[in-house]
């Protein structure tokens, strides 16, 4: 069965395979580029890759779309919130408007589900009447055990542009930290080689971030964190 979708201007510049698991089905990567290579997913009658930015009133095409997926492999299931989770969101909510949300993030929530932890804010979040008729779109992250500012879109176009005011440091982030001992100056850099590996590969990056003191005793000092880079777990591995 053949099915066509019209993009509209809130996908414009938005990745074909994203715009597909927003609109069509959430499934993995995998079966995305299956069905592309085997032309079953198209953009104006041709095959495109997954890559492709969208255009406002592209025509996406879907015929006899295959689901299957590999028996060792699941689909990614919605956290589904209990009482307790909503009646608690009602005091995250910093700021609440027609295009995006500020919360307050609690420690020992993740912010979007992951194989080791399926409560994450972004369901918590699609389930509540602050979000009635809307999407949550992230647009930064927080690690789990961090509590802090997290900004959520409403929708696709302030998604994009808070994305870009990021990328371009327009936003700022400012993290305290408490860590073992005293510094020897108030103010400082630090920069330190990262390592970390994503499947079995090793791969090492610079990490940067300026601090200040703000406080210390013989034991402890209260920082300051002004990360210039934005590396995986940067900060704890610092």
């Amino acid at each position: 069965m053949r099915k066509i979708f019209l993009v509209t201007n809130d996908f414009v510049n938005s990745r074909l395979d994203r715009w597909f698991r927003k609109n069509v089905c959430d499934v993995p990567q995998s079966l995305i580029e299956k069905n592309i290579r085997k032309g079953y997913i198209k953009v104006n009658h041709k095959r495109e890759k997954s890559s492709y930015k969208l255009k406002e009133s592209d025509q996406i095409l879907t015929y006899n779309i295959n689901f299957k997926t590999d028996k060792h492999k699941k689909t990614s299931e919605k956290y589904i919130p209990t009482k307790k989770d909503l009646s608690f969101s009602s005091s995250m909510f910093i700021e609440n408007n027609e295009n995006f949300v500020v919360i307050n993030k609690p420690a020992g929530i993740s912010v979007q589900s992951g194989t080791k932890s399926k409560k994450n804010i972004i369901d918590i979040l699609r389930n509540t009447k602050e979000f009635d008729g809307h999407s949550p779109y992230t647009v930064h992250r927080i690690d789990k055990e961090t509590t802090g500012i997290l900004i959520v879109a409403k929708n696709r176009k302030y998604a994009q542009l808070f994305t870009s005011l990021f990328r371009i440091r327009k936003i700022h982030k400012t993290y305290l930290g408490i860590v073992v001992g005293q510094l020897q100056k108030h103010k400082g850099t630090f920069k330190d080689e990262l390592i970390y590996f994503e499947n079995e590969k090793k791969i090492k990056s610079v990490g940067i971030t300026h601090y200040t003191v703000l406080d210390s005793n013989n034991n402890y000092s209260l920082l300051k964190l002004n990360p210039e880079t934005g590396k995986k777990h940067q900060l704890r591995k610092q």
